[in-house]
């Protein structure tokens, strides 16, 4: 046999078996925080629909959008929704989420 350098069996299996540990420790980490991260996701698209609403308000001297005025004039490509499948709604001028799915 030649004398060629490369990974034995042994090595191959250690690898294996770290990478497996960590997808173990991380894996459990990310589902157990998913409520939270849709909660920030649901969080920051009512922040960018209320920015939205203030810049229709501005543009419009001060008339009060509704979510249809918002998407046919541009300022939404469509009605907006959480990754919860909430629906973002307007209520006197303030972005709020309608928690009906």
């Amino acid at each position: 046999m030649r004398n060629e350098k490369g990974f034995t069996l042994i090595e191959m299996m250690i690898v294996l078996f770290v990478i497996s540990i960590l997808l173990l420790i991380t894996i459990p980490n990310v589902t157990k925080n998913q409520s939270s991260i849709t909660e920030k996701g649901c969080e920051g698209l009512v922040n960018m629909v209320q920015a939205q609403i203030q810049a229709y308000m501005i543009d419009h001297n001060g008339e009060t959008p509704d979510i249809n005025d918002l998407t046919s004039n541009g300022y939404l490509e469509s009605a907006p929704k959480c990754p919860n499948g909430s629906s973002v709604t307007i209520v006197n001028g303030k972005a709020t989420v309608n928690n009906e799915r």
